[in-house]
């Protein structure tokens, strides 16, 4: 049996290059147009939760917690035996 693959004409390899080349730069475009999406993604969600965040904050500042003062636990005397 022969394992080896017949012997390629010059014009055979720079066709083969070729079609591998605009295969990695599709891919490349690809690549960079899912990270674009993925960093507009990231952004828009940071801007919904600081906008959250800052309403939150407002929303605290215009209506304090009024805090109970905390009552004091009585001590209780150990008599000396």
């Amino acid at each position: 049996m022969d394992t080896e693959p017949e012997p390629k004409t010059p014009a055979e390899m720079k066709e083969i290059r070729l079609s591998r080349k605009l295969a990695q730069e599709t891919e490349g475009i690809k690549a960079m147009a899912d990270i674009a999406a993925a960093d507009i993604a990231i952004r828009k969600r940071t801007e919904q939760l600081r906008a959250e965040r800052l309403a939150r904050e407002a929303d605290a500042q215009a209506n304090p917690v009024e805090t109970k003062p905390k009552a004091k636990k009585a001590v209780a005397k150990k008599k000396a035996v």
